[in-house]
């Protein structure tokens, strides 16, 4: 975040430099042309970071590929270092225990990786070793699940929670506003409830609802599982005999979500997807009840080591005017819909 420039009687701070008052009231006030302005210069960040430069090793640490997004993450991760001859790519076995994590993550630190991508099992939990890397002098780039102390990574890079919620929250109440539907019923089909994420993709999505004068009617969370997104929509289809419009917060369980829907035969309402998986992004591109998905892209680690890479070697990101890369980088949400699918798909992950 940046102060404000605020006047002096000396002048007023502009793009870095000190503009004396007086010139300041002649270029605002004068009609007379003048040679443009000089472009601020970048620095380190500038240049083409893609050249090669000092090489170095990214340690990686994930939760174990225990549905499609997951896994994507690990591949993006990988591909991505691949591209580059300055990069090892040094990836640790991932786990769903947090013990487990903790220890891969501590003999990365002790092999002296020149810098940490790390996507927690949980920020709070892994949070402590997290620190005793950045301690160590290895700077750590926080993929995805935020660590509570930012004492504890150098940079941030995930989606937006919330923003998923608005992006779905806005494609229903403008589509049902416009087919003017009074009193709707809106379901929503979350992840795991007790999660923060989770909690602001909901809260996104009940803001933007509101914009409209609409509610969410019900709503279950399924625990990003296909198997729990089957049986969550089973039981929501059967307690509400009619429906509108659905949200399902994540594409991986929607498998199990959409294969409910369509055993009931229930064609009324339509639906909207969560993250931007290729197969919800087939269904959109067929027609039918599926119509969109707001995106939560695994790409996101793919672009964790580019910046780690810029880290370790001491640049900023080129298109910026600071010599540094940014202390949080946040992903937007985009909505796929029938329109734009095509141009999608080539990033989606298989569920």
């Amino acid at each position: 975040m940046t102060e404000h420039s605020r006047p002096s009687r000396r002048g007023v701070l502009f793009g870095g430099a000190m503009i004396g008052a007086g010139a300041l009231a002649t270029a605002c006030t004068s009609n007379e042309e003048k040679d443009p302005a000089p472009v601020a210069q970048t620095g380190a960040g500038g240049g083409d970071n893609d050249k090669p430069g000092k090489a170095v090793t990214i340690g990686f640490s994930a939760p174990a590929a225990d549905h499609g997004w997951i896994g994507a993450i690990a591949k993006n991760a990988q591909a991505t270092a691949k591209q580059y001859s300055d990069v090892t790519f040094k990836p640790v076995e991932p786990t769903n225990d947090i013990n487990q994590q903790i220890s891969a993550v501590e003999s990365l630190i002790s092999a002296k990786v020149s810098v940490l991508v790390l996507l927690p099992n949980d920020g709070e939990q892994l949070n402590q070793v997290a620190r005793k890397a950045t301690d160590a002098g290895i700077p750590v780039v926080n993929l995805d699940r935020v660590f509570p102390d930012k004492l504890s990574y150098r940079t941030w890079i995930g989606g937006d929670n919330y923003g998923m919620g608005v992006a779905a929250g806005h494609y229903v109440g403008k589509k049902l506003k416009d087919k003017g539907v009074a009193k709707p019923v809106i379901l929503e089909i979350q992840g795991i409830a007790t999660l923060p994420l989770t909690q602001d993709r909901s809260k996104g999505f009940a803001d933007a609802l509101k914009t409209y004068g609409f509610t969410v009617t019900a709503k279950q969370d399924a625990k990003f599982t296909v198997e729990s997104g089957n049986q969550v929509a089973s039981n929501l289809l059967q307690a509400h005999k009619k429906i509108d419009a659905l949200w399902n917060h994540d594409d991986d369980q929607g498998v199990g979500v959409l294969a409910a829907i369509k055993q009931a035969g229930r064609k009324e309402f339509f639906m909207v997807g969560g993250a931007g998986s290729a197969n919800a992004m087939r269904e959109i591109k067929a027609g039918g009840l599926l119509e969109a998905t707001v995106t939560y892209s695994p790409t996101m680690a793919g672009s964790a080591i580019k910046v780690a890479r810029l880290l370790a070697q001491g640049r900023g990101m080129g298109d910026l005017v600071e010599l540094q890369v940014p202390q949080s980088i946040t992903l937007a949400s985009e909505t796929i819909t029938k329109a734009n699918v095509d141009r999608y798909l080539p990033l989606g992950f298989e569920s």
